[in-house]
């Protein structure tokens, strides 16, 4: 059994974080031949469009948001990686407009291989941002696994006015992107030891941050946001060209203003590289003009997000208004394109 102080998280996996997801192209292929349940009508919003939660409707003025996110170790220390794996999943809720109010842990641990007190630490890092985001842990499930694997079930409500979605996206729109980019490259350097946790702060503090742009929003300006998706493991571009299909419009994305985290670029160069940089490039292949992007700038777009931040289609006039306040809570938010009318190019760098 390995003693906490010695134990790196990340050395106890061959995938962390949502680099390890499933590829788009596989999960789809899966899923088609599958017959689920039928869908009922208080269903508003299920798994068709590869939106980010599935919203349930229980009376005309409240609607239930349920998503379900877990994986395996991205950083070393457990407290944090407990956090990271919190405010990821709780992100799902957010980015359909809604308010986290109960999780349920999901939680595999190696009782062979790991002192208890580590698992002590993964919790009570869950549990710093379940307090701060002001939702209830009610309950979970444990399992004795060879690997850690940790994440949270999510139950949130909203409005169902007030439902934000990957599918209503309208031409004209401005897309505001709230974080940086990179943690894919970061924490594939970090689990190569190219550099350590401190080295890429910028970046942890970053996936610890809520994403409660819903709350931040809350006034006059949240109905200006027409569609919205949280960025993970199928990256800028997969996630991006999600809501272009579900919201029949094209996406016209300007690389030079996406932002990025500090020594992202120089992790790319020396090849820190996932398995999902390839399956993202793979995924949104036919549907991307990538000919005026360099190659840098690709590798971005397709880096595999850990509870990374939230793509915004808002209105135009109102871009500049929501920006200020989003900038508050994230400084790196930014204006990185436009809305444009359905082409063959479902997704267009520029």
């Amino acid at each position: 059994m390995q003693e906490n102080s010695t134990i790196r998280l990340t050395q106890t996996v061959q995938k962390g974080g949502c680099a390890a997801k499933v590829a788009a192209t596989e999960l789809k292929k899966i899923l088609h031949q599958v017959t689920f349940p039928p869908r009922p009508p208080e269903l508003l919003i299920g798994s068709d469009t590869f939106d980010d939660a599935a919203i349930f409707l229980v009376q005309p003025d409240l609607a239930l948001v349920q998503t379900l996110d877990f994986f395996t170790p991205i950083v070393d220390t457990p407290e944090l990686f407990g956090k990271i794996a919190a405010a990821n999943a709780l992100s799902d809720v957010y980015a359909m407009g809604g308010i986290p109010k109960t999780a349920m842990a999901i939680f595999a641990f190696p009782l062979a291989t790991l002192d208890t007190q580590v698992a002590v630490e993964l919790l009570r890092g869950v549990a710093s941002i379940l307090t701060e985001a002001g939702a209830a842990l009610v309950g979970g499930h444990t399992i004795d696994d060879d690997t850690i694997k940790l994440g949270l079930s999510v139950t949130g409500y909203v409005n169902p006015s007030q439902i934000w979605s990957n599918s209503g996206a309208r031409v004209g729109d401005s897309l505001i992107l709230t974080k940086p980019l990179g943690t894919g490259t970061l924490t594939a350097a970090l689990k190569r030891g190219e550099t350590t946790e401190t080295g890429i702060q910028d970046a942890l503090d970053s996936m610890c941050l809520l994403n409660n742009v819903p709350q931040i929003l809350s006034g006059s300006k949240k109905p200006f946001v027409h569609a919205a998706t949280d960025i993970t493991g199928f990256g800028l571009a997969g996630h991006a060209l999600n809501l272009a299909r579900a919201s029949r419009v094209s996406l016209s994305i300007e690389t030079k203003a996406i932002p990025r985290f500090a020594r992202a670029y120089e992790f790319l160069e020396k090849g820190m590289l996932t398995k999902a940089h390839r399956t993202n490039r793979e995924f949104i292949h036919e549907a991307t003009d990538w000919t005026v992007a360099d190659s840098l700038s690709q590798l971005l777009c397709l880096d595999p997000q850990t509870s990374g931040g939230i793509l915004l289609s808002v209105q135009a006039e109102e871009a500049a208004a929501i920006l200020e306040e989003l900038r508050i809570n994230f400084p790196a938010s930014q204006i990185i394109g436009k809305v444009i009318p359905s082409e063959r190019a479902e997704l267009r760098f520029q």
